[in-house]
């Protein structure tokens, strides 16, 4: 990419879109393209093409989807399957009609199978059944992949997946009814300490393993993929290191600096037992992730208290 070059970000509202606008910022790349969901509609095949004619993009950052925790997954699973399908089909079929020297097509290590091997190896994605509560949103990005595929088989499209873990960062979703586990617990334990509350709640029995990577670091490996990687199938990005989610709260807990208990809700789901990728590849490329865990969830928590 140079730094004239028209760039599409997909979902430049959202945690990961807003990222790499950031960081494409910070490059110097000046002809950046952005439109809300109320002026493109991603869901509209006719939009979507009238947008590609009109604006004529030769890089795509796919970073729109419909996301979220293990709640909204479970509740909207309808909406979570045909919006994203809609989404991805729309953008990747257009920017294949208008010659669109790459893509990029972002997705989550929730593809992979709930008891597959750990860590998470890009071998391992359609080896075994899904977890349940993410299945729709799952099908849906496994889907994108092939797609990606497909139009590289057929039509010799450099489209590319890259598959983040959990991320956490600036703009992330603190509504308790659609976040993830760490913008969740984070405002659960700030409004507990702001209120006096002598005990916050978590989900499930807190066993489960996650990886955790900050938004700002999947930027920087996007950019550098953008430039650099140009491979069928997809490729893992994360840091290689996984919490359980008792200790992520006993982290996050620390940072907020509340002093209650922590008790557990078993009547909740745990979801998968343990979702470490393998960053092998992507580190063989060159690139590792540079913020740690504390740091990250300090940094975020300054943000998040201002607000």
């Amino acid at each position: 990419m140079n730094t004239h070059d028209k760039i599409y970000v997909a979902g430049h509202r959202g945690m990961v879109g807003s990222a790499i606008v950031r960081k494409l910022g910070e490059q110097g790349f000046e002809n950046i393209v952005v439109r809300t969901s109320g002026e493109l509609d991603l869901r509209n095949q006719q939009a979507v093409e009238d947008f590609f004619v009109q604006e004529k993009p030769a890089y795509v950052f796919l970073a729109a989807a419909r996301v979220g925790g293990i709640m909204a997954n479970n509740s909207f699973r309808a909406d979570f399957l045909y919006d994203n399908l809609m989404i991805q089909n729309n953008v990747m079929h257009a920017a294949y009609k208008n010659k669109v020297t790459k893509l990029m097509f972002l997705g989550s290590s929730c593809i992979y199978p709930k008891l597959a091997p750990q860590p998470l190896k890009e071998a391992y994605l359609l080896t075994g059944l899904l977890e349940h509560t993410n299945e729709p949103y799952a099908i849906a990005k496994i889907a994108g992949i092939k797609l990606c595929d497909a139009f590289r088989a057929q039509y010799g499209c450099n489209f590319i997946s890259v598959m983040p873990t959990n991320l956490y960062g600036p703009n992330d979703n603190y509504d308790l009814k659609k976040s993830h586990v760490l913008p969740a617990l984070m405002r659960k334990f700030h409004e507990a300490k702001i209120n006096g509350h002598n005990s916050v709640t978590i989900w499930g029995t807190g066993t489960p393993r996650r990886e955790f990577l900050h938004v700002n670091d999947l930027a920087d490996a996007c950019y550098f993929l953008m430039q650099r990687y140009n491979e069928p199938g997809l490729i893992n990005v994360g840091i290689g290191e996984d919490i359980t989610i008792k200790d992520l709260a006993l982290l996050i807990k620390e940072i907020v600096g509340y002093s209650g208990a922590i008790e557990h809700d078993m009547s909740k789901p745990d979801g998968t037992p343990r979702k470490l990728m393998d960053v092998s590849r992507l580190q063989a490329l060159g690139w590792k992730a540079k913020i740690h865990l504390r740091e990250g969830i300090a940094e975020v928590y300054k943000d998040f208290a201002k607000q």
